[in-house]
């Protein structure tokens, strides 16, 4: 994301501020033609602006897709509160909450994707403050650039939550993001500072461990895998469940590329799950 959107997001969030407040001041006022004084208060042009920059790297995503929703919805909404207020008299009390429960609605969706910008420009995912998938190519290159100079060993672990759709449909997708930045603390919590780790996609994260054999790399999965077996998760009703994962882990062999690695971590990786999940599989070196 370019700093442009972000620059042009951070000015429509201050502008809808501006033109609330305006409608406000109209709407408490006791005049003959609140239709007249809609004309005054158009919507904010920058959010145009900045909808038409911010589609060219965001495309159809449904994010931005419910913001113009918002935005239409709380223009529209004003817009006709103030069209059908009889002379004379404010605004009614119920049109005033509905307009501002709407603009809350599309200011904290604009603030969200504020912080996505922000996260986006750090490099870091938006939900579990792991390290974004872009930015995986560049870090493992280096990794792979260093094991091929010194020689000294490392390791790649894809995981991935198990049932995580069962966990979806059963509790909602809030709670669904409650155990995914869980499970990424837990993550954090439990590798070395010198590891890496990632938000690879979905309910699957990356982990590269550093200065460690095949051998060496399983072994330090498996902590994290029976250490998140034994902790519990607790929802936004209060409610605790446990979530397990499962790994597959692949080391560089000869000629070693990062894609290769991939590939055999991945195929690990459907082997402890096809093994009944919550296992750590290693990669079968050729």
């Amino acid at each position: 994301m370019s700093a442009l959107p972000a620059a042009l997001l951070a000015q429509t969030i201050d502008d809808h501020v501006a033109w609330l407040s305006a409608w406000m001041r109209v709407a408490c006022l006791e005049v003959e033609n609140h239709a007249a004084l809609a004309e005054d208060l158009p919507a904010p042009e920058s959010f145009a602006i900045w909808r038409e920059e911010a589609t060219k790297t965001l495309q159809d995503q449904p994010a931005l897709t419910k913001l113009v929703e918002l935005y239409d919805q709380l223009h529209r909404i004003a817009r006709l509160a103030l069209v059908k207020t009889p002379d004379g008299g404010p605004v009614a009390r119920g049109d005033v909450v509905t307009v501002t429960m709407k603009f809350q609605e599309l200011f904290s969706g604009l603030r969200r994707m504020e912080r996505a910008f922000a996260a986006a420009d750090s490099g870091l995912d938006t939900l579990t403050g792991l390290r974004a998938r872009a930015t995986a190519r560049d870090d493992l290159a280096r990794e792979l650039s260093r094991f091929q100079r010194s020689g000294k060993p490392f390791c790649l672990a894809l995981m991935d939550i198990d049932h995580f759709k069962k966990i979806n449909d059963t509790y909602g997708h809030d709670a669904g993001d409650k155990v995914l930045s869980a499970v990424a603390n837990h993550i954090s919590r439990n590798l070395r500072p010198f590891d890496d780790a990632w938000r690879w996609g979905g309910e699957e994260f990356l982990l590269c461990l550093k200065e460690t054999d095949l051998t060496g790399g399983a072994t330090a999965v498996e902590r994290v895998r029976a250490a998140l077996e034994k902790s519990s998760i607790v929802l936004g009703d209060g409610k605790a469940i446990t979530v397990t994962a499962s790994f597959g882990v692949a080391a560089p062999g000869e000629n070693p590329v990062i894609s290769e690695i991939l590939k055999q971590a991945d195929a690990a990786l459907y082997r402890a799950k096809d093994g009944g999940r919550n296992r750590v599989e290693k990669a079968v070196m050729a």
